[in-house]
């Protein structure tokens, strides 16, 4: 009975622990850069952190939505219907307003490019039912590859207590996605879309600024800070790269920028993008 009580208590406590490390992610700073083509890891700081992912989630919402495309769930040019859930998301969205459709393809550009919110839940509206259900999968998926710290709650990254991730599992999700599509991959390099007849600029600036950069992802809520995965090619090495918790736009692109040509440039060459270069307006 004593040996029983003592191992329920263990238990109690281990959960208790478990709930408290939950709600204790906050905007730590973290970085992390890992070749692409070998895994080896070039550079770590805080990589293991409970960090808000925010935006960053989209990136599983989009493996989750090249697998459905991929094993026929979704077609590119499918109709999803914008439900009022789905519309309610702000600040950036489509905005094509509750009860009106858009194309799988244009909520994946929109999601890649503007950062869509309402594009993101329709997808995963679509999937699974509901933001919740599809949070279940996305975890599931995330854990299966390997992210094992991570928790996901929604398919936008908009603010939840419990939607936590590092900066090794960023890094993790962005070569799973690189490696699994290939193909659909490339839509990460996407600087604009047009879109209704509106002609749309994304919010990704390292893309305009370091030769080389092909994507990912961006991402913004006042309790992560500024987050960053980005892909690069130079000299033949691939790496992806992921900046976390930053206090503005601007420093979290820098300090990409400088982790990227200090395993991209060879020594000696000028550097790709200084600290002057031109500043990031859009936090997502």
């Amino acid at each position: 009975m004593l040996k029983t009580t003592s191992l329920l208590l263990a238990t109690a406590i281990s959960a208790a622990s478990f709930f408290a490390t939950v709600t204790m992610a906050e905007a730590g700073q973290a970085s992390y850069l890992v070749d692409a083509k070998s895994g080896q890891v070039l550079e770590a700081t805080n990589q293991d952190e409970l960090n808000y992912p925010a935006s960053l989630t989209k990136m599983m919402t989009l493996y989750l939505a090249f697998e459905a495309l991929h094993d026929g769930r979704l077609k590119w040019d499918q109709k999803l219907t914008m439900s009022e859930n789905a519309e309610s998301k702000e600040p950036f969205k489509l905005a094509v307003g509750a009860g009106r459709k858009v194309t799988v393809r244009e909520a994946v550009e929109g999601i890649v490019v503007l950062s869509a919110n309402d594009a993101a839940v329709a997808i995963g509206e679509q999937l699974a039912g509901s933001e919740d259900a599809f949070g279940k999968i996305m975890t599931e998926k995330a854990h299966k590859l390997g992210m094992s710290n991570t928790v996901f709650k929604n398919p936008s990254g908009l603010p939840d207590p419990e939607q936590m991730t590092t900066a090794r599992d960023m890094a993790t999700l962005g070569v799973s996605l690189m490696r699994d599509f290939p193909q659909e991959f490339k839509l990460f390099s996407m600087r604009g879309i047009k879109f209704r007849g509106m002609k749309l600029r994304g919010h990704n600036n390292l893309m305009y600024r370091y030769a080389g950069a092909d994507g990912i992802k961006t991402g913004y809520t006042d309790a992560s800070g500024y987050n960053l995965v980005t892909s690069a090619t130079k000299n033949g090495r691939r790496v992806v790269g992921v900046i976390m918790g930053e206090k503005t736009a601007e420093i979290r692109d820098d300090k990409m920028a400088v982790m990227l040509d200090t395993y991209l440039t060879p020594a000696g060459a000028t550097a790709t993008v200084s600290t002057n270069a031109a500043k990031q307006s859009s936090a997502n």
